[in-house]
């Protein structure tokens, strides 16, 4: 492939990272991880309630890695409370999942951002070390593909088998018990899952431009062996 469409191909590749590393940092300062609403269980026990009564007892919820705010309803109207992880929530929640998650985010952000800077290094300047090289563009691109799987992973695994909605809709409730009642992932969520693809498409983009694959075996030719040998 000709020099200048790699360089072209390495600067796409540079400005995917760095949008996808400005792209992860914003997701991380909102709460538009999880949305979902939340049953008043003890409330519609009370009464009874069915069918459009239930409205009056379903409640909202949305929260992301440091804040959020739910609005509970016990059929008196909404009442907004806004919740902190740190330290609000830190006993009630699976903590070290947690930060793990908020650990991830961050090593995404740092290679997403080296990934860039060597992607545009590759693009203008003259490759001299491994690192700077092709291989170096596959590992930077390979770590954060991995780190946003990773946040993926522990994220779906702290809402869905921890329960961390109704954690959060049951702090600080003495009598009143709260059950999920619809919990869907938001944008910030997502934002996550489409930088995990770019950096695999960055990856796809390095091939494209004419780089083998690390660890692949290039076929090397043989001894030759033939009529010239039985010569000598």
């Amino acid at each position: 492939m000709p020099a200048q469409q790699k360089k072209i191909i390495f600067c796409v590749a540079g400005v995917l990272s760095f949008a996808c590393a400005l792209g992860t940092a914003a997701a991380i300062g909102t709460q538009l991880w999880v949305k979902g609403t939340i049953l008043c269980k003890t409330g519609a026990l009370l009464v009874n309630a069915t069918g459009q009564e239930l409205e009056k007892f379903i409640g909202k919820i949305q929260y992301g890695l440091f804040y959020g705010e739910r609005v509970r309803q016990c059929g008196l109207g909404g009442r907004p409370f806004q919740f902190s992880f740190f330290p609000d929530l830190l006993k009630i929640i699976p903590a070290s999942i947690h930060v793990s998650v908020i650990l991830f985010c961050t090593v995404l952000i740092v290679f997403a951002l080296v990934g860039a800077g060597f992607f545009m290094f590759n693009a203008f300047g003259s490759p001299y070390e491994t690192l700077h090289g092709p291989v170096g563009l596959y590992l930077w691109s390979f770590i954060a593909c991995s780190c946003g799987c990773l946040i993926m992973i522990l994220f779906s695994s702290e809402v869905k088998i921890h329960h961390l909605s109704e954690k959060i809709a049951n702090f600080k409730e003495g009598s009143f018990t709260f059950k999920t009642h619809s919990e869907h992932f938001a944008n910030s969520f997502w934002i996550i899952l489409v930088c995990s693809l770019v950096h695999f498409l960055n990856a796809l983009l390095i091939r494209f431009a004419g780089f083998e694959f690390p660890f692949s075996k290039s076929k090397d030719s043989g001894p030759i062996t033939g009529a010239a040998d039985l010569m000598y």
